[in-house]
């Protein structure tokens, strides 16, 4: 089988944490020939740094190249929408970073080019590669759990709120803040393991309080610090609560870049009638149920997988196989509706029906 010929735009922290070092590691399977940045600094960096490819600062220039034939969207979340679509109409097969974008609005109008297109659109939802992840839903499509009826979602960290004042505050360019950028990954593996169930209501409330004063923000640590800009914009939520009934279980999130409460506390409770499971985000999790008139906790070992390579990987293949991902954006498109609904509730203060 010949190589599939792959190009990454946007060369910064994502794409050079996950997206390269992954397509990297199955050159048997994959190439890429264009490394694509508005600074050329960054893309000449990635050639330099990897030893191969061709920088350029023009997307436009990677889709009028024949050979391309699929690309990684690495961008801020402002131009995923229109460089997926732009991608798709030239023939291309996309990966793109989550969110799919900023707006249900945006998400919606990639959809409806993927289905126009015929293209591949999937979305960087990592974690439905992860390897606790998936056995968790393993258990969950066995019965293991009974009834699903509750998951419980926290995010929350102490004071951790990216790259202050530069594109993940600025909400013409990230869409939002904690919701869009921390809860979209979880949102998604609830959404994931419970079967991508239909939400019917949506309430939630959206803050955007403890970023504001920008030159007092006091911090323990910041991601993506070198974007910060204490001149710039804050204009994003920093924390979040919220409840989606869904056609499945009843969701209930409650997340912050920035508390005062110094607890970072990430994890995702499943609750069914014979059983729960916590998942530590990023970590193991542990099955709760009862066996013989006792209780038990059954901690599973086994060995991780790398998910960034995992899901390269089946997007590497899709490209021949045409096989439909669970990343896919008919099934990611869920996950944008209830973002949506919750920024809608917060803004309209009343609880949001959806069709």
């Amino acid at each position: 089988m010949s190589k599939i010929i792959v190009a990454v735009i946007g060369c910064g922290t994502i794409a050079n944490s996950a997206h390269i070092p992954s397509y990297m590691k199955i050159r048997d399977l994959a190439e890429i020939k264009y490394f694509c940045d508005l600074i050329p600094e960054r893309a000449q960096a990635a050639v330099e740094r990897y030893g191969s490819g061709i920088a350029v600062t023009d997307y436009h220039e990677v889709l009028a190249d024949p050979e391309v034939q699929a690309i990684s969207v690495c961008t801020p979340n402002n131009v995923h929408a229109q460089i997926s679509i732009d991608a798709m109409r030239a023939g291309k097969d996309v990966l793109c970073e989550k969110p799919a974008a900023r707006t249900l609005a945006e998400a919606q109008e990639m959809q409806k080019v993927q289905h126009e297109t015929g293209r591949i659109l999937n979305i960087g939802v990592v974690n439905r590669f992860n390897s606790a992840v998936n056995r968790i839903k393993e258990y969950i499509d066995q019965g293991k759990l009974g009834e699903l009826y509750s998951i419980y979602v926290s995010f929350r960290a102490h004071r951790s709120i990216p790259g202050l004042g530069g594109a993940f505050t600025t909400k013409a360019i990230a869409g939002g803040g904690a919701l869009i950028d921390w809860g979209v990954h979880y949102l998604d593996i609830v959404m994931y393991c419970s079967g991508d169930p239909k939400a019917l209501t949506v309430s939630g409330e959206t803050f955007c309080k403890l970023g504001v004063d920008m030159p007092n923000y006091v911090y323990t640590n910041m991601w993506a610090e070198n974007t910060k800009d204490l001149n710039g914009t804050y204009d994003v939520d920093d924390s979040v609560v919220g409840i989606i009934r869904t056609d499945g279980p009843v969701i209930t999130i409650n997340g912050a870049w920035a508390q005062n409460i110094g607890v970072s506390e990430t994890y995702i409770d499943f609750m069914g009638t014979k059983g729960g499971i916590r998942l530590q985000y990023g970590g193991n999790f542990t099955l709760y149920s009862t066996e013989n008139g006792a209780l038990t906790e059954m901690k599973p070992a086994y060995k991780p997988s790398d998910m960034f390579l995992n899901e390269i990987t089946a997007f590497v293949n899709d490209v021949t196989s045409r096989e439909a991902l669970p990343s896919r954006i008919d099934v990611n498109i869920r996950t944008s509706e209830i973002m949506q609904a919750i920024y809608d509730s917060a803004e309209q203060h009343r609880e949001v029906v959806l069709g």
